[in-house]
């Protein structure tokens, strides 16, 4: 087991594991399986690099990278967080050990794919997260506007209308009889401004 994690390739990839792990974590508490999952390659990261000549400046550099591919999920950088990500990522990697030894540094055909992958994993991150950003509420409020209610009373300008099984006060620029049709163009407040549907 020892020899496993003494391989400078295994303790980069539990660097990398660990950190991005515990930033999914503080970034959506509850989740726990990324939080476990980080705390424990963190911890054997760390047992790893003590058996490795540690450059720390690499190893700040690997934990940066992560930091900033999570960032990417939630600050709008138009992919200048995840480029940065991928790049300190890829040279706290070839900096992480203090030997010119080959067998001790992080091999490049190990380093690439993993970074790849990580910025890869983040980017479909973010994109669904834009993409689910861009749907149309289905709750509060906003998910009223567009939907088809009764008039209860005759709004003219001003009434009250059922919509999706509530009662809501009303207010309409055209006269809407009761029993008619009404369409809800915004919310405010607790009062709809409706309108008589597209034909």
């Amino acid at each position: 087991m020892l020899k496993i994690l003494s391989d400078p390739n295994i303790a980069y990839l539990l660097m990398s594991i660990g950190t991005i792990g515990i930033m999914a974590e503080l970034y959506s508490p509850g989740a726990i399986l990324p939080g476990i999952i980080g705390a424990i390659s963190l911890i054997l990261a760390f047992y790893s690099l003590q058996s490795l000549p540690v450059n720390y400046a690499g190893a700040l550099l690997v934990i940066l990278g992560a930091v900033f591919l999570l960032l990417e999920i939630s600050v709008t950088s138009y992919g200048l967080l995840a480029l940065g990500g991928v790049a300190a990522m890829t040279l706290g990697g070839l900096l992480l050990i203090k030997s010119d030894a080959p067998y001790l540094q992080v091999s490049l055909s190990f380093l690439l794919p993993t970074v790849l992958a990580a910025g890869g994993l983040v980017g479909v991150v973010a994109w669904m997260a834009v993409k689910s950003g861009r749907g149309k509420p289905v709750t509060g409020a906003e998910a009223m506007i567009g939907s088809i209610g009764i008039a209860k009373t005759d709004l003219n300008p001003r009434g009250q209308i059922m919509v999706h099984g509530e009662i809501w006060e009303a207010i309409s620029q055209h006269p809407i009889r009761q029993g008619e049709s009404a369409e809800v163009v915004s919310v405010e407040g607790l009062t709809a401004t409706v309108a008589p549907p597209h034909q």
